[in-house]
C-alpha cells in the first residue's frame, strides 16, 4: 500500500492507526493538525487544531520545525521530520516519516526505532522519579510483579537490613523474617496474590544488627484499565518501639487489674468471714459477696484491653453484657428491654466502659442510689443503626448539669465516639439522668477473619 492508497478519512484507517503502538497524525499543508491517533492524543492532548510546531519546545525549536515543514511541503515529496516534543515534563525528540496523500494532507508516522527510544526515555524517567520519591521516604518500599516476584526495594530497605543490593529479590525476602513468622507471612502473601486482597501483617524483620524488629507490612495491587493486577506496591514500617511500649503498658495494666480484683476478693472474703460469726446476717452477707464478685467481673470486662488480655466472651449479646454489668445492683431496680444484637470483644470493652461508668455514677448519685430509684435501658434497631436509651428515675432531684466532668466520664465518652464511631448525649432532667447513645450495630463485632491456609 502506498500513501496514495490511504484514505485518512476512512474509519478503517483510523481504527488501524489507533491500534498502532506508535505516534501518528495528519496535518494540512499549512501544518495544522487535523487528526491524531489514540497514542498521540494520550501523550499530547488538546493539540488537534494547532500547528505541528506549536507542539514543540518554545523558542528556536519551533522556528526550525516550521521552516523545515514549509520547505519540505513545498517539494511535495515524502520527507523525514524531527520534532522536539514535550509530553508532560518528559523530553521526547521523535523522528517522523511524512508522506502526502494526494489530497493536500500529510500523514506522519513515527519510526519504530524512535518509538522504542521514546518508551525507554519515558520509562527511565519514571524509574528515576520512583527512586527519588521512595528513597526520600522514611519507610521501606518494595514492589513486585503480578506473580509476587520481588524486583524493587528502595534504599531504606537495604539500609535497615544491611543486605547487598539485589540479594533479596524473588523469594529471598522471606528469609529476612523471624523463623516463627515466615510461614505465617508467606501464607498471608499467597492469599493476597490469589485473591487480590490488600496485604497487611505484622512480623519480625531481621535488622542489620542481627536483632529482629517488629514491622508492619502492607501492600496494595496496581490494576490496569481492565482491572488486571500489573504490580504490587508495598511498605514496611518499623513499629518495634511502639510494639514493645504497648506490651509494657499491657503488662502494667494487667498487673493493676489483678491487684484490684484481689482487693475485691479480699473484701468478699472479709464479708463471708464476718458472716460466720453473725449467722443472723448470713443471707445478707452472701448476697453482698455475690455483688462484690459481680463488680469484680464487671471491672475486668470494662477495663481497657489489648489483643492479649481481651476477654473471650463467646457468642454474647449486648443485653448479656449489660446484665453482667448491672448484676452487682438490686435486680428489682433495673430492667433491659428492646432489640438485642450480637457483640464480641471488639464492642464489649467500650460498651462496658461507658455503662460501667453510668452505673457507678447512678449508684452514687442517681437512680440506683436509693431503694425506690429505678433504671430502664431500652435498645432499638433500625437497619444497622442502633439506639440505646438509659433512663434513671426516682433518685435524688438533679439541679442541673454538673460544672465539671470526671476523667471516667470523658474516657467513657471517647470510647463510644472514637472506638465505635458513635455519639452520646446526656439530658440532666430533674427526675433523673437520660442518656442517648447512637452507633452502628456492625461496630460491635469484628469483621469475619480471613481464612488463610497455613
Amino acid at each position: 500500500m502506498t500513501a496514495a492508497d490511504i484514505d485518512p478519512s476512512s474509519p478503517i484507517w483510523h481504527d488501524i492507526a489507533d491500534a498502532m503502538p506508535v505516534l501518528a497524525w495528519i496535518a494540512t499543508g499549512d501544518g495544522q493538525l487535523s487528526w491524531g491517533n489514540r497514542r498521540w492524543q494520550e501523550d499530547f492532548p488538546g493539540t488537534i487544531g494547532r500547528t505541528i510546531w506549536d507542539c514543540c519546545h518554545d523558542g528556536p525549536g519551533r522556528v526550525a520545525v516550521r521552516r523545515s515543514w514549509e520547505h519540505a511541503v513545498a517539494g511535495g515529496t515524502p520527507f523525514n521530520l524531527s520534532l522536539p516534543l514535550i509530553a508532560g515534563h518528559i523530553d521526547m525528540p521523535v523522528r517522523f516519516g511524512v508522506r502526502p496523500d494526494g489530497a493536500g494532507r500529510w500523514i506522519a508516522i513515527a519510526s519504530g526505532e524512535e518509538s522504542r527510544r521514546q518508551a525507554e526515555t519515558a520509562r527511565d524517567a519514571t524509574r528515576a522519579e520512583l527512586d527519588t520519591l521512595t528513597n526520600a521516604m522514611p519507610q521501606m518500599i518494595w514492589a513486585t510483579r503480578p506473580d509476587g516476584h520481588h524486583d524493587y526495594y528502595n534504599a531504606q530497605w537495604y539500609r535497615f537490613t544491611g543486605m547487598p543490593e539485589g540479594s533479596t529479590d524473588g523469594e529471598g525476602w522471606n528469609g529476612m523474617f523471624h523463623p516463627e513468622d515466615q510461614d505465617r507471612a508467606w501464607a498471608r502473601w499467597r492469599h493476597s496474590l490469589d485473591t487480590g486482597e490488600d496485604y497487611e501483617i505484622e512480623y519480625r524483620l531481621r535488622h542489620r544488627s542481627g536483632a529482629y524488629r517488629w514491622v508492619l507490612g502492607r501492600a496494595l495491587p496496581v490494576r490496569d484499565a481492565d482491572g488486571t493486577i500489573v504490580r504490587w506496591i508495598g511498605t514496611c514500617t518499623d513499629i518495634d518501639s511502639a510494639k514493645r511500649a504497648a506490651e509494657q503498658n499491657d503488662i502494667l495494666s494487667r498487673e493493676l487489674s489483678h491487684r484490684i480484683k484481689n482487693i475485691f476478693a479480699i473484701i468478699s472474703g472479709l464479708v463471708r468471714m464476718s458472716a460466720r460469726r453473725m449467722p443472723a446476717v448470713r443471707d445478707f452477707a452472701d448476697d453482698l459477696a455475690r455483688r462484690i464478685a459481680a463488680l469484680g467481673a464487671a471491672h475486668d470486662l470494662a477495663r481497657p484491653h489489648s489483643d492479649i488480655s481481651r476477654p473471650l466472651i463467646g457468642e454474647a449479646t449486648l443485653h448479656h453484657v449489660l446484665r453482667e454489668l448491672l448484676s452487682p445492683y438490686a435486680a428489682e431496680q433495673w430492667r433491659i428491654e428492646g432489640d438485642d444484637v450480637p457483640i464480641d470483644d471488639r464492642g464489649a470493652t467500650p460498651v462496658a466502659l461507658i455503662f460501667h461508668e453510668l452505673a457507678t455514677n447512678a449508684a452514687k448519685y442517681g437512680g440506683l442510689s436509693v431503694p425506690e430509684g429505678r433504671l430502664a435501658i431500652r435498645t432499638r434497631l433500625q437497619g444497622d443503626a442502633l439506639r440505646i436509651d438509659w433512663c434513671e428515675s426516682g433518685g435524688p432531684t438533679i439541679a442541673g448539669e454538673p460544672h465539671a466532668t470526671g476523667f471516667g466520664t470523658r474516657l467513657a465518652a471517647l470510647s463510644i465516639e472514637q472506638q465505635l464511631a458513635g455519639s452520646i448525649a446526656r439530658d440532666w432532667r430533674p427526675d433523673g439522668l437520660a442518656v442517648r447513645i447512637d452507633l452502628a450495630r456492625s461496630a460491635l463485632v469484628r469483621e469475619p477473619p480471613v481464612a488463610i491456609d497455613a
